[in-house]
């Protein structure tokens, strides 16, 4: 599932091609809202909430969707040939000069603005809010240790805790605290936990490829997310799981450098 950098590069991307623009095309593939036509319309911003996206319209309503797993935003020139295949797109915004296709965009609503809440009011502080400051901080280390024999790795991932943390980032925050993505969370300074899933964020926003290491060089991306052998100690990498059902996720420690 996309991070909450991957989402905020998508509306920034999507702002500067497309706010401020009269749509020309404006078709929504999907059944709930196969009816609405989003031609004519003007979009006043593309902004992200968390793993949300916003595309609010000067009409005073807003396109709401969440990437899911496999979702994705494409912008094209108007007569280019599209890289995915036309039965897996969901949304078509466009202008003169500028194309916007949602692939596999399982999640789309349309509602007022005033009632985005509706959607996005469970989140908990957004790592990537621009208004970030001492008192959101503060919330989101509060909300994180509200159980505190909560799992580690499952409190990261918990939107309504605070939003935009992934798979990712969650694994990775857990190795640079040092501890197992099962230690309880009473255990672990939060304010630190916050402050090193808001960098990497921060750090990664800005273009697509992701690193937690400081380097983009092949292979050392990432300390132990996605990897076989640790890349601080060399030790081998645990794969597990937490959680139960549809909310389990995949997990990656380093058992020497991340003991129980």
């Amino acid at each position: 599932m996309p991070e909450g950098d991957t989402v905020f590069l998508t509306c920034h991307r999507l702002h500067a091609a497309l706010a401020g623009r009269e749509l020309t095309r404006g078709e929504v593939r999907h059944p709930e809202l196969a009816a609405l036509d989003l031609g004519g319309r003007e979009i006043t911003e593309v902004r992200p909430a968390g793993k949300h996206l916003l595309i609010r319209f000067a009409d005073g309503h807003t396109l709401h969707n969440h990437l899911r797993m496999d979702g994705s935003w494409h912008l094209y020139p108007p007569s280019a040939r599209w890289r995915r295949p036309a039965h897996q797109v969901r949304a078509v915004l466009g202008t003169d000069d500028r194309l916007a296709i949602g692939f596999n965009l399982h999640d789309l609503r349309w509602l007022p603005t005033r009632e985005e809440d509706r959607v996005v009011g469970q989140l908990g502080p957004d790592l990537l809010d621009p208004a970030w400051d001492e008192e959101l901080a503060a919330e989101a280390a509060r909300r994180l240790t509200a159980d505190p024999e909560r799992e580690l790795g499952q409190a990261l991932l918990d939107q309504t805790t605070v939003a935009g943390i992934g798979n990712l980032y969650g694994t990775e925050v857990c190795f640079l605290l040092g501890r197992s993505p099962w230690a309880p969370v009473g255990e672990v300074d939060a304010a630190r936990a916050v402050r090193l899933a808001r960098d990497l964020l921060e750090r990664n926003a800005w273009h697509p490829e992701q690193s937690t290491t400081g380097t983009l060089r092949r292979g050392a991306q990432h300390w132990v997310y996605g990897r076989r052998r640790c890349l601080r100690c060399g030790g081998p990498v645990h794969r597990g799981s937490q959680g139960e059902g549809t909310r389990a996720r995949v997990t990656h420690h380093c058992p020497t450098c991340q003991p129980r």
